[in-house]
C-alpha cells in the first residue's frame, strides 16, 4: 500500500484541530530483524515506536524524541526514539517471566518519560508519563490531560506485521494552523469548537485496530470524518535509522577507561561492542585498543610544537 512507512498530516478546515496518521511496515521489519520478542513485548514496543513518531511530528525541533520505560519488572527497559526527520529505532530488554499487557506490571511499577533533546544536547525537555492505565494509549491520554501540553488523543496498534497510530490534537487559537483557517475558524464560537473536539474523539474511538492497520489513510479519514472538511497533506517518509558508529563506540570505551577495557581484552582476546538497536558488532583487537588510548593521551600540538 502506498501510504505504508510514512506519516500523513491532516487538518480540519473549520476547527482548530489537526491530526497525524503513521504506518510502519518495512521500517518495523527492519527494526525487528535481529530481535525475537515475545508477542506482548513486541506489540508494546511497536505501539511505543508509533507513538514516538506521532509525538515527534507534532513538535518543531532538531534532534530526537525518546519514549522510555524503566523498571524492575519483566520488561525492565523499553526505549523508542524518533528523530525530527522521522528516523526511528527502538529496543526492549526483558526477563524470562510471564507477561501481562498491563504496562505497570510489565515494568514492575516503573517510570515512563518523554524526552526531547537537540542534536548538540544544548536543549532538553523531559516529561513524566504516569503509568495510569493498562495500555500505552491510556498512559499518554492521562499525561496530556494532566499536563500543560495541547489536548491530544492517540490510538495505537502493533503486531508482527506492522505498527500504526492516529493522533488528534486540539490547537490553540493563535497557532499558525489556526490562523491559516482565517475567518472560517474565527466565526465559530468556543462552544462549537469544544463540541467538535469532543465529537472527533468519540469518532476516533470507533476505529478498530484492524482498520487502523489495513485501511489507507484517505479511507480512515472518510471512515471517521465523512461529515467534516479535512485537508490531507503530502506524506513524509518514516524509516529505520540507527545512529551507532565506530566513533561513538570509541568514545564509550574511552569513557570506561583503559583498566576496564584492557581487562576485557586480556580475558577475551578482543573487545566487542554490539549495538542494541541494529545488532551491528564493533570489534577491537589489541592494536586497536592501544591506539584508542594512546590517541586519547597524546597532547594536541599547536603551530609552535610542530617539527618539520
Amino acid at each position: 500500500m502506498h501510504d505504508r512507512d510514512c506519516l500523513h498530516r491532516f487538518l480540519f478546515e473549520h476547527f482548530p484541530i489537526r491530526g497525524h496518521i503513521v504506518h510502519l511496515d518495512a521500517s518495523w521489519r527492519a527494526l525487528l530483524e535481529h530481535r525475537e520478542y515475545p508477542a506482548v513485548i513486541r506489540d508494546t514496543l511497536g505501539e511505543a515506536v508509533a507513538a514516538s513518531v506521532l509525538l515527534a511530528a507534532s513538535l518543531k525541533f532538531e534532534g530526537t524524541l525518546s519514549l522510555q520505560l524503566k523498571g524492575q519488572g519483566p520488561m525492565h527497559l523499553m526505549l523508542a526514539q524518533c528523530s525530527d526527520a522521522l528516523g526511528v529505532r527502538a529496543v526492549a530488554r526483558y526477563k524470562d517471566a510471564g507477561y501481562q499487557r498491563d504496562l505497570a506490571s510489565l515494568s514492575g511499577e516503573g517510570s515512563m518519560t518523554v524526552t526531547v533533546e537537540n542534536e548538540d544536547l544544548s536543549q532538553r525537555y523531559q516529561g513524566i508519563v504516569p503509568l495510569a492505565g493498562a495500555r500505552l494509549v491510556d498512559c499518554l491520554r492521562n499525561y496530556f490531560e494532566t499536563s500543560e501540553q495541547l489536548p491530544t488523543r492517540l490510538w495505537l496498534h502493533a503486531d508482527t506485521h506492522g505498527a500504526s497510530g492516529l493522533l488528534l490534537q486540539r490547537l490553540p487559537d493563535d497557532s499558525v494552523e489556526s490562523r491559516s483557517l482565517g475567518s472560517r475558524f474565527h466565526e465559530i464560537d468556543r462552544g462549537e469548537i469544544d463540541d467538535a473536539w469532543h465529537r472527533v474523539q468519540l469518532l476516533g474511538d470507533t476505529l478498530k485496530p484492524e482498520e487502523l492497520q489495513t485501511l489507507s489513510d484517505r479511507n480512515i479519514l472518510r471512515r471517521l470524518f465523512a461529515e467534516d472538511d479535512v485537508r490531507l497533506f503530502e506524506p513524509a517518509p518514516v524509516f529505520f535509522r540507527c545512529r551507532c558508529s565506530r566513533e561513538r563506540v570509541v568514545g564509550m570505551l574511552r569513557a570506561l577507561g583503559p583498566v576496564e577495557v584492557r581487562s576485557v581484552l586480556a580475558e577475551q582476546g578482543h573487545v566487542e561492542v554490539r549495538c542494541d538497536f541494529c545488532n551491528r558488532a564493533y570489534r577491537l583487537d589489541a592494536v586497536d585498543v592501544e591506539q584508542l588510548f594512546s590517541q586519547a593521551a597524546a597532547p594536541a600540538m599547536d603551530g609552535s610544537e610542530r617539527r618539520h
